[in-house]
């Protein structure tokens, strides 16, 4: 199947939704934490225009592009939530939750006009890894009120990251790896804020999670199309 492409959005909001990036990781590792609650925000914010300035094709697809930047909205509003509950201490499970809701869309989103987990092989090593990384979080400390919705928010992003990488091997174009790209950085994100919050702190924690958040966030946003 061929990508049928949308019209770009101006190169500017990308530009900015890049330096809004920059910033939230940056104030987050130099501890700069009233500038941070500023900047984390804009980046998703950023995202969510950059995405809904796009213009759907005015064709027989357009209802199918019009759902498929919905549920990227989606997304992407849920994540502008989660980042800002995690700003705050006490918000933990608000933020958990907003990001669920995100991937279950970003879910909703990969799954337009495909099938499910067309590769096993990708299925059956996200799931692994999660397995393993949940082993590790619950000997490490997981606290009891947390395993539950922590293992659901585990089972929900490996099924994401799994969906994406057998859209890719499926489509085999370079949006749609851009898009598998980017859900194995979001999982890459959430492990390193897993382990900090739960087993050990990181060195450089922030840099290190908002980075790879923000590369994941980056390549969606850049990458995703409808097939």
């Amino acid at each position: 199947m061929t990508s049928h492409s949308t019209s770009a959005p101006s190169g500017p909001l990308f530009l900015l939704l890049i330096a809004a990036a920059a910033a939230s990781t940056g104030t987050a590792a130099a501890g700069l934490v009233e500038l941070h609650r500023l900047a984390k925000p804009l980046a998703m914010v950023f995202a969510i225009i950059f995405i809904a300035s796009r213009v759907d094709q005015s064709n027989l697809r357009g209802r199918f592009e019009s759902r498929f930047k919905t549920w990227l909205l989606i997304a992407l509003a849920c994540s502008l939530a989660g980042d800002v509950a995690l700003m705050f201490p006490g918000y933990f499970i608000p933020g958990l939750v907003a990001f669920l809701l995100a991937h279950l869309s970003y879910i909703a989103l990969l799954k337009q006009g495909q099938a499910w987990f067309a590769s096993r092989r990708a299925l059956l090593a996200t799931l692994g890894f999660g397995a393993v990384m949940y082993a590790v979080l619950w000997v490490g400390g997981l606290p009891p009120a947390l395993r539950a919705p922590v293992a659901a928010y585990v089972l929900v992003i490996t099924l994401m990251a799994a969906q994406a990488i057998g859209r890719a091997t499926v489509l085999r174009d370079k949006a749609a790896w851009g898009v598998a790209i980017g859900a194995v950085f979001f999982m890459l994100s959430d492990t390193l804020l897993a382990l900090n919050r739960f087993v050990a702190p990181l060195p450089l924690a922030p840099l290190w999670v908002l980075s790879t958040y923000y590369a994941a966030q980056l390549l969606i946003v850049r990458h995703a199309r409808p097939t």
